[in-house]
């Protein structure tokens, strides 16, 4: 079967995309960076337990600070984990029990 012209424009321009970059914008929802890049344990880490430390630490401080760390801790934390995102390691294709039809990437 053969696949669409569209479908395979759109493959080449995913393909294009530098990952770092999508990784970083994907952090906009913390930790989904993280999934992108196939880091399994970082980003479910923060999306769980790193978000709700974030909320606790912000409302604790917004107390002693008239609420101006209600802004400031959340942009601090979510510039901080899409830089992490952007330059953690690619692991995408790394993990062979994922993808056990295709061959493991060369170095």
């Amino acid at each position: 079967m053969k696949v669409p012209e569209s479908v395979s424009t759109f493959r080449r321009e995913w393909d294009a995309l530098d990952r770092n970059v999508v990784a970083c914008l994907l952090s906009v929802v913390p930790g989904a960076g993280h999934l992108y890049k196939h880091h399994y344990a970082a980003g479910l880490g923060i999306l769980i337990g790193g978000n709700v430390l974030m909320v606790f630490v912000a409302v604790i401080l917004g107390i002693a600070t008239i609420g101006l760390s209600l802004v400031i801790v959340p942009v601090l934390y979510w510039l901080g984990v899409a830089a992490s995102a952007y330059y953690a390691e690619d692991w995408h294709g790394k993990h062979e029990w994922l993808h056990p039809k295709r061959a493991p990437r060369a170095e």
